[in-house]
């Protein structure tokens, strides 16, 4: 894997002429420690963001090819200590590439639909950034290349950000000077807590001073995702194949054409895991330059756009078994997903282009039943985005509660409260052997072993959303079983 990762790291470098960036590490290692998909649940208190950027076209030197460069930032730093400096060139060179993933072939356009999405960048210590960004025409006359805005954050939470995007565009209208005292009131705020609202006072030319109030959701464990997307690209059942795939860390590759599409599906994909999270090579829209990197050959969820499908499908590939080929790099994602199990999904058609083909046998049958039964009802359009996502949420939840949740009573500590796992009388302990047999598998995944390290470590169970949800299926057994003597 070492030596892999550094003949992947020495193709970027190459291609970009430039050392790797935070994301070209993320993409080739395999992480030693969780890494928060559904992201940190901030309390409150944190700092909205780190980073305003304006990132444009500019051609090169040579050809008609279009480059991505930062043209703004906000706030500049000045008089940081050498390794600091070193971390954000490394954050600040990776950035335009994610904001423009589409390749160097562009031209200046008159129409262009603006675009909300978002990416992750990946450090080598685990600790994650994320990128919100809108991509638009900016205003004039006459054909003109798209810019994009991005706000660099470690707060997991799209549609409070995506509403901050919205101000920023409308005083880019009037003059970027206009954009400056707002988004330094934002940085002075306070991050909300769950259910809380911050008001910013920001004075706008010609309109007056104006109250923007930011509230972030009561349940904070989704406010990060919107499922309408992938439900709009997805069939019930095919959500609950991709769901099966990644819950045994199979290697999965979304395809679409619009960004927000990618990143929004990929976003809602990862959260279904929750409370575990994914702790592998995860990129919700893989750059042109960077297609390479998915032929990891370690677990991966990531996105890539429709346009690049017939490189995708039509990449050379080796016909010798599973081994990793000497020119691996030059394979493509073909063999990648022919030599190893990889789901790939075409979001603007609703299918699968591959599967391995037991996806439908991965989950005990009853539980696939009950989570299918959980979608099927209510959902219409009347619902709010947090009503969709409880709703979509809610029986992958459930599905966690019945076949693990009785994970901490199998945490035997010692006398200095460490804790340690029994996992064999935790799986036995289930009746069903359909259970038992998903279980046993489970148990050996990354996803399973890092939640578990967790609670290893804590001496009570952690008073989130999932220990809330323990507690209320294990008090309607009683109940069930209470009721039961009853009648006899």
């Amino acid at each position: 894997m070492d030596g892999l990762g550094r003949r992947l790291r020495a193709s970027l470098r190459r291609k970009r002429g430039r050392g790797g960036s935070l994301q070209e590490r993320e993409a080739v290692k395999e992480p030693e420690r969780a890494q928060e998909i559904s992201l940190p649940t901030f309390a409150g208190g944190q700092h909205f963001f780190e980073y305003l950027l304006v990132v444009s076209l500019k051609r090169k030197s040579s050809g008609d090819d279009y480059e991505p460069i930062i043209i703004y930032q906000f706030p500049k730093r000045e008089n940081l200590l050498r390794g600091q400096q070193e971390e954000e060139e490394r954050l600040l060179g990776a950035i335009p590439l994610f904001c423009f993933p589409d390749g160097n072939a562009w031209a200046p356009l008159t129409e262009y639909p603006r675009e909300t999405f978002s990416f992750v960048l990946t450090n080598v210590d685990g600790s994650r950034k994320i990128g919100y960004c809108r991509r638009l025409l900016p205003a004039g006359r006459g054909p003109r290349l798209p810019k994009v805005y991005c706000i660099i954050s470690c707060i997991g939470c799209f549609g409070l950000f995506s509403k901050i995007l919205d101000e920023v565009e409308k005083r880019h209208q009037i003059s970027m000077a206009v954009i400056y005292p707002f988004m330094q009131g934002l940085r002075e705020a306070a991050f909300p807590a769950p259910g809380k609202t911050v008001t910013l006072k920001s004075f706008i030319p010609d309109s007056g001073t104006e109250f923007i109030s930011l509230t972030r959701p009561l349940d904070s464990h989704l406010e990060h995702v919107d499922f309408s997307v992938l439900l709009r690209c997805l069939s019930f059942e095919q959500i609950l194949q991709i769901f099966a795939s990644a819950v045994l860390e199979r290697r999965i590759i979304f395809l679409a054409e619009g960004l927000s599409t990618l990143s929004q599906c990929i976003h809602a994909a990862a959260a279904l895991l929750y409370p575990f999270s994914w702790a592998h090579t995860y990129i919700p829209v893989v750059p042109e330059s960077l297609l390479d990197t998915v032929c990891c050959p370690t677990p991966f969820m990531v996105g890539v756009q429709m346009r690049f499908q017939q490189q995708v499908m039509d990449s050379p590939m080796e016909e010798e078994g599973p081994k990793i080929p000497g020119n691996f790099l030059k394979v493509g994602l073909r063999a990648v997903v022919h030599k190893v199990v990889v789901l790939l999904v075409n979001l603007c058609e609703g299918t699968f282009l591959m599967s391995v083909g037991d996806e439908k046998d991965i989950l005990p049958p009853k539980l696939q039943d009950d989570i299918l039964d959980s979608l099927g009802q209510g959902t219409n359009e009347s619902q709010t985005s947090e009503q969709l996502n409880e709703h979509v949420s809610g029986p992958f939840v459930q599905f966690f509660v019945k076949t693990v949740g009785h994970y901490a009573s199998y945490i035997k500590r010692e006398a200095n409260g460490q804790g340690h796992f029994q996992e064999r009388a935790f799986y036995k302990a289930l009746t069903s052997k359909t259970n038992r047999r998903f279980v046993k598998k489970f148990v050996k995944t990354q996803l399973f072993s890092l939640f578990i390290q967790e609670a290893e470590k804590s001496r009570n169970p952690p008073a989130g959303y999932f220990q809330r949800k323990i507690l209320e299926y294990e008090e309607q057994k009683k109940q069930k079983k209470s009721r039961e003597k009853t009648v006899k």
